[in-house]
């Protein structure tokens, strides 16, 4: 854990890095999915996850969360500005949940042709394992890094002999803290309550779905293996190692299948190789749902609130989570995906089991009580995602379901063709 005793650490606390990673589905005038090419072919911000029409914008690494958000919609801007242009105009749909959806032809599989061509293959083996319905659910992705300064300033405390050990083994133990405690983030950034009826039932145009799901992609009917992966966090090799594991024995294709919140990257190559040999460059944050209510998709407090339970967990004492507190642990991540977070329990590692709303608001107080002594902005952060459990009102699932039920995908394309009609040169 971080030495936040030593002044110099302390003061460097809330230095780090940012990147973005955004998806969103392509649309026509009515909100079906579009059939068209991928329109930013060589950009390589501006990318295809899944399907071809479904664009992932990734920003640089940023110095600041202003600027990583700045970025993030600006990018932004320039996908819309170009969709208007085209021959038939395109939108940016801006929920984690599908658009209509006609059949699973209405959701090709990326194609990628020449050396890349193997990233279709790989995308087809996804769309018979998994389904393309459920592939197309979109989301935000958080990368963070804590600053090298910071870290090397800690380093001089550690008693290790080597940086690059002691920070793979800072990372690992971050990201096992996280495990135990990423829920919030799912809770506090939940925002995809409503389904269109075709996700479930072919035909079935304009009639919502409600399955009690704030956020369906995080919960148990979305994005998740078809089994509960348990990770070796002895070190960053033992880490790569029990995800190779799965590889290994045919759970998984490719380590990319693994679908999992919380991950540990390397700097350049994203290879379990590439992690052992040159450690972890950052943590990666998987479970924020897309944000309809704010420009760009993505609420800067909760991005803000990230960092800061990064931050705070660093400087938690280690924990260790066994087979049972990982399971457990996901289970957690799906039950803060539920829509009334006071009828749905979390069971943290050696703790009482409570619910949701109860173990949430207990864990702000604490962060609130840490940071008491930095700048007032941080206070007005916790504020505002302690509001989400003390007035259910406040969170974005529940606003969402008031002003956009009865027709969600109409309504929201009233909102669309207004908004990014006008964005067109500016």
């Amino acid at each position: 854990m971080l030495h936040i005793e030593e002044s110099e650490v302390k003061k460097r606390l809330l230095k780090g890095h940012f990147g973005l990673e955004k998806e969103n589905l392509r649309v026509d005038e009515e909100g079906f999915l579009v059939h068209t090419s991928h329109p930013f072919p060589g950009n390589e911000h501006i990318v295809r996850d899944f399907c071809e029409n479904q664009v992932e914008v990734n920003t640089p690494v940023m110095d600041s969360l202003e600027a990583a958000v700045a970025c993030l919609k600006q990018y932004e801007e320039d996908v819309k500005n170009t969709l208007q242009t085209l021959p038939a105009k395109e939108y940016l749909w801006p929920f984690s949940n599908p658009p209509y959806i006609k059949n699973e032809e209405d959701i090709p599989v990326a194609a990628f042709v020449g050396e890349d061509a193997e990233k279709t293959t790989y995308r087809e083996y996804l769309s018979d394992r998994y389904g393309r319905y459920k592939m197309t659910f979109c989301g935000i992705h958080v990368n963070y890094s804590f600053d090298e300064e910071l870290l090397k300033k800690d380093f001089t405390f550690s008693g290790e002999k080597d940086y690059q050990t002691y920070k793979n083994r800072f990372y690992v133990e971050l990201a096992q803290k996280a495990v135990a405690y990423g829920w919030l983030l799912v809770a506090v950034t939940a925002a995809s309550p409503l389904l269109d009826g075709s996700f479930v039932e072919k035909k079935k145009y304009g009639e919502d779905t409600f399955n009690g799901m704030a956020s369906v992609r995080c919960s148990e009917l979305g994005y998740w293996n078809y089994f509960v992966p348990v990770f070796d966090y002895a070190n960053i090799e033992a880490y790569a190692n029990s995800i190779q594991r799965y590889v290994d024995e045919g759970l998984l294709q490719a380590p990319s299948e693994l679908y999992y919140p919380i991950r540990l990257k390397p700097a350049g190559e994203n290879t379990l190789i590439s992690l052992k040999e040159n450690g972890v460059s950052h943590i990666e944050l998987r479970m924020f749902d897309l944000n309809p209510l704010v420009p760009g998709g993505v609420e800067e407090k909760d991005v803000r609130f990230a960092q800061l339970l990064l931050v705070w967990l660093a400087t938690l004492p280690e924990i260790t989570l066994g087979r049972k507190e990982q399971v457990q642990a996901v289970q957690n991540f799906k039950n803060a995906a539920h829509y009334d977070l006071k009828t749905v329990k979390i069971a943290m590692p050696g703790k009482n089991v409570r619910t949701v709303t109860e173990v949430a608001l207990d864990i702000l107080e604490k962060m609130q009580n840490f940071y008491k002594d930095f700048p007032e902005d941080i206070q007005e952060v916790l504020d505002f995602e302690k509001e989400k459990f003390m007035d259910a009102d406040k969170r974005y699932a529940w606003i969402i379901r008031k002003k956009f039920g009865n027709g969600f995908v109409k309504k929201e394309m009233e909102l669309v063709h207004r908004s990014q009609n006008n964005t067109t040169n500016t």
